[in-house]
C-alpha cells in the first residue's frame, strides 16, 4: 500500500466491477434490505463500456434475480430459433446434428444478447433500489484491516506522472471500506489476483485455464440476415495446432456477433490468434455471409476455461470473489453470464446474513457452499472434462467422449471418467520456437479481414498517455534475453490489440509496450511464458469504449 492520506468513506458493501455478478450482488442486497449502504464502483467510462461476451443468454440467473425482467424491460429482445453446429475444412463444411447432443447444448430458450446492454439495464435497476454506482472509478488498491483482512478499496486515483510521480493535478483517490468487499473485476482482475496469491486460494486446485475470444460486430446484407440463430464451428483454420471455434449469432437490426475463440493452452508460439481469427472470416461460408456488409465494432476479452476442477476457494477474511474471478464459464455451452449472476445473488444472501448476525470481515463460507452445491455447482460438475479432454486428446476425442461424458453426468450423475487435471497452465504450455516452424498469414484484405491496429480503432479505445504504464514488467529486459531468444516474442502475437512489438535500436533489440492500444483483455498476464507481464488497472475510465458488446 502507498503511503498516501486519502479520505474514507464507510459501506456495508463494497463491490468492484459493474458486470453481470457485481450487479446481481447490489441489486439483491438492496431487494434484502433496503437500509444496507452498496456501493459499486466500475473502472470503464460508464456501466457496460469494458464488457465483452458472446452472448446467448442462458436467462436463469435474471429469473432467480428479477422474475419480472420481461415486463421491466429488460433488452432481451432476440430468442434463439436455430441451433446450427459445423465442422470446418478449408473449402467446406459438414452440419453436426442437434439430437446426439445432450440436452444442456441445446440454445432455445436462450437469447442473443448485448451483455453490455444487458449490463446496462441492470444498473438502472440497482440504481433505483438505492445503490451508489460510480463508472470511471479504477480500484488500483487493496485495504487491509490490523488483522490482515480485507477492509476495502482505494478508487479514484488519477494524475499520476509516466514515471509514477505525481503531477500537478494529482488526485489521490479514496478509501471505501466496507463490512464486506466484492471482488467482481471479471478474468484475471487485479485485485482478485492478489487475493488469491496472499490467501493461497488456489492451493490443491487445478490451475485455471483460459482462452482469448475476439469479436467483431457486422451490419450485413438484410437478404442474408436470420435473425434468431446460432452457428457455432471448430476445425479451420486452427486444426491441430490449438484449440477453439468460433460463433457467428443473428441479433437484431441486420446485424450479426461474429466472435472467435482460442484455448490458450497452445504449444506453437509462432501460433497468432488474432490473424487465426481473421482467416477465419475468408471461409467459403463465413464469407458469403459477411461480403457486403461492413463491421462496425471489435474487441478482445480473455474467457476462464478451467470450470469446475479449477474454482479457487472463494472467500477470505472480509472478501468474496464472484462471477469470473472464481471463473465460472460453462465451456461446451459457451455460457458464463447465467453462473455470473447466481454468484452475486448468492454472495449478496451469504452477506444480508452475516451483517444481520452481527458479523463482518470473516469468510462468507455459506457463499462458497452454495457456489459448489447449488445450480453453479451442478453446472460446471457435469461438464467438468469436456476442456481436459480437448486438451490432452484431441478435439475429435472430445467430442465423442466428452459427449458420452456429458450424457452420463445428465442421465445418471456420475462421471465414468472421474475428475480428470487439467495439468500445466497456459504460459507453462508454450513451447520452445526451435521445436517448431513459423506460420504463414494472409495479408488482410480490408474488406473481410482487417490488421490490429485499424480494428483497435473499431473497439473505441483510449488512454491517457502520460500516466504510467498499467502493463508492467518484472524483469525489464526479460522479453528480449528470454522470451525473444526462447519463444520468438510471443507477446507480439498473443495481444489482440498489437500492444507488444520488438524494435532494433542501435543494433539491439528492445520491447515496446503501446499500451494506449490495450483492450483490457489480460491474455498478456496470463501466457507471457515467464510469468514477467503484469496487467493492473489504468487510471479509472481508460480503456475500450464497447457500445454494443
Amino acid at each position: 500500500m502507498s503511503d498516501v492520506t486519502r479520505e474514507s468513506m464507510e459501506y456495508d458493501v463494497v463491490i468492484v466491477g459493474g458486470g453481470p455478478a457485481g450487479l446481481s450482488a447490489a441489486i439483491r442486497l438492496k431487494q434484502l434490505d433496503a437500509d444496507l449502504q452498496v456501493v459499486l464502483l466500475e473502472k470503464g467510462s460508464e456501466i457496460g463500456a469494458h464488457i465483452l461476451s458472446g452472448a446467448v443468454l442462458d436467462p436463469c440467473g435474471l429469473d432467480a434475480l428479477i422474475p419480472d425482467w420481461k415486463e421491466k424491460g429488460a433488452p432481451l429482445n432476440t430468442p434463439v430459433k436455430e441451433d446450427n453446429f459445423y465442422m470446418l475444412g478449408e473449402a467446406g463444411q459438414i452440419r453436426i446434428p442437434n439430437w446426439p447432443m445432450p440436452k444442456l447444448m441445446n440454445n432455445h430458450g436462450n437469447y442473443i444478447v448485448s451483455m453490455g446492454n444487458v449490463c446496462r439495464w441492470m444498473a438502472e435497476q440497482a440504481e433505483e433500489l438505492g445503490v451508489e454506482i460510480f463508472p470511471g472509478m479504477a480500484c488500483s488498491e487493496l485495504v487491509y484491516g490490523e488483522n490482515g483482512e480485507v477492509r476495502g478499496v482505494v478508487a479514484g486515483e488519477f494524475g499520476k506522472e509516466a514515471d509514477g510521480s505525481q503531477g500537478p493535478g494529482y488526485e489521490p483517490g479514496m478509501e471505501l471500506l466496507g463490512k464486506y468487499v466484492f471482488l467482481s473485476e471479471g478474468v484475471r482482475g487485479s485485485l482478485a489476483k492478489e487475493v488469491m496469491a496472499k490467501y493461497d486460494l488456489s492451493e490443491g486446485k487445478d490451475p485455471q485455464k483460459f482462452g482469448i475470444g475476439m469479436k467483431e460486430i457486422w451490419e450485413i446484407d438484410p437478404a442474408k440476415h436470420k435473425e434468431g440463430t446460432v452457428t457455432h464451428t471448430m476445425g479451420w483454420p486452427l486444426g491441430g495446432n490449438a484449440g477453439g471455434g468460433s460463433f457467428i449469432y443473428h441479433l437484431e437490426n441486420n446485424q450479426v456477433y461474429v466472435g472467435f475463440v482460442v484455448h490458450l493452452n497452445y504449444e506453437n508460439p509462432y501460433l497468432f490468434p488474432y490473424m487465426e481469427f481473421q482467416r477465419f472470416k475468408h471461409h467459403p461460408m463465413v464469407a458469403e455471409l459477411l461480403e457486403g456488409g461492413k463491421r462496425v465494432a471489435y474487441g478482445a476479452r480473455a474467457i476462464s476455461e478451467g470450470g469446475y476442477q479449477s474454482m479457487p476457494k472463494m472467500v477470505a477474511p472480509g472478501v468474496a470473489l464472484l462471477g469470473c474471478s472464481v471463473g465460472m464459464v460453462n465451456v461446451p455451452r459457451i455460457k458464463g453470464n447465467h453462473n455470473a449472476m447466481l454468484s452475486g445473488k448468492a454472495a449478496a444472501e451469504a452477506a444480508v446474513d452475516a451483517i444481520k448476525a452481527g458479523r463482518s470481515a470473516d469468510e462468507l463460507t455459506s457463499y462458497e457452499t452454495e457456489v459448489r452445491s447449488g445450480p453453479i455447482g451442478k453446472d460446471l460438475k457435469q461438464v467438468r472434462n469436456v476442456k481436459p479432454m480437448w486438451s490432452k486428446w484431441g478435439m475429435t476425442a472430445s467430442l465423442a467422449f466428452g459427449g458420452l461424458d456429458m450424457w452420463t453426468n445428465e442421465l445418471f450423475g456420475l462421471s465414468l471418467f472421474g475428475t480428470l487435471s487439467h495439468g500445466k497452465s497456459d504460459a507453462e504450455a508454450t513451447g520452445k520456437a526451435a521445436r517448431f516452424e513459423p506460420i504463414d498469414y494472409p495479408k488482410p484484405d480490408g474488406k473481410l479481414s482487417f490488421d490490429r491496429l485499424t480494428n483497435v480503432a473499431f473497439s473505441f479505445t483510449n488512454h491517457e498517455e502520460s500516466q504510467p504504464s498499467h502493463l508492467q514488467l518484472k524483469d525489464p529486459i526479460e522479453p528480449v534475453v528470454y522470451n525473444l531468444r526462447n519463444y520468438a516474442g510471443p507477446a507480439q502475437r498473443y495481444c489482440p490489440a498489437g500492444v507488444y512489438e520488438f524494435v532494433e535500436k542501435d543494433g539491439e533489440q528492445q520491447f515496446v509496450i503501446n499500451f494506449q492500444n490495450c483492450v483490457h483483455c489480460k491474455t498478456c498476464d496470463i501466457k507471457d511464458p515467464s510469468q514477467n507481464i503484469q496487467w493492473t488497472v489504468p487510471q479509472g475510465g481508460d480503456g475500450p469504449n464497447y457500445p454494443n458488446m
